[in-house]
Order: structure tokens, then sequence, then C-alpha cells
């Protein structure tokens, strides 16, 4: 007689891998910055007992969006790796719809150059604008007058 292969199935069962990653789905970035504020930081953290979450609810990383048992393994996980890198994500400010838009093409040239800080992944986008747009329009403009660019 031969033996019957077993099962063995999880590890290619897409339909079981998708339902526990999204299990394990924390805030996104943007998300964690918008609590971060300070009015949102105050109120993320008096939470009322919840004695459905871990802890009742009292101890919770706002940059993990994570609750935590006891203030003993809140500390031990602000000491790990994965809240130290969480942190380093969080520094770069949060990409805006007008960024996607230009970084997918969509966006229209009216002359204006639109204004964004300096620092940050849009710095070099806005650089970028800000020069194309300011020869553009002056070549254009010396064109439709006629005269001649130095």
């Amino acid at each position: 007689m031969v033996r019957m292969r077993r099962k063995r199935m999880h590890c290619n069962n897409k339909e079981l891998h998708n339902k526990y990653k999204t299990k394990r789905r924390t805030k996104d970035l943007d998300q964690v910055q918008h609590d971060l504020k300070p009015g949102n930081k105050e109120r993320m953290l008096s939470i009322p007992l919840d004695e459905d979450l871990p802890g009742l609810g009292q101890h919770y990383c706002i940059e993990c969006a994570r609750y935590y048992i006891d203030e003993m393994a809140l500390v031990r996980h602000r000491h790990g790796r994965e809240h130290k890198r969480r942190l380093r994500d969080l520094k770069d400010p949060a990409y805006t719809q007008e960024e996607a838009e230009a970084a997918a093409g969509l966006t229209t040239d009216n002359g204006r150059a639109p204004s964004f800080s300096a620092t940050g992944p849009q710095s070099l986008l806005s650089l970028m604008r800000k020069s194309t747009t300011a020869t553009a329009l002056a070549s254009e403009r010396a064109m439709q007058l006629g005269m001649d660019i130095e």
C-alpha cells in the first residue's frame, strides 16, 4: 500500500493567507501622524476602561497603534526594534493628494507654482517644478512679445 500525502495546504491557501494578513494590519503612517497632533494625542491617551482590549485599553502606543497588557510590556516595546523603526518612518511628512497627482502626471500647468514645504519627500518635486515653470513662462512671454531673452 502506498501512503497518502497529508494535506499541508495552509502555505498555498491564498484566502487563508489574506485573512491573517488583514487581521494583523495596523494604522497607516498618515493616520498615525494625525493621531500624534496635540489635541488628538491627549484624546487617544485618555481612553475609558474597555474590557475587550488588552490591559483594559490603558496601555496604548500611539506611534504603533497597539495596545499592551501592562506598563512593563509597553516599556519593553518602546525599547524594541519595531517601535524605533516606526518612529523613524514617522519623521517623514505624509504625502498629500496634490503630490500623488503630480507623481502620476495629473497636474495642470496654469502658470502658478504650487507652494510646498522645503523639507520632506516633496522638496525635490517642488524645486523641479519651480525651475521648469519659471523658465517656461519667461520664454513663452518673450516669444509672445517678440523679445529676445538675455
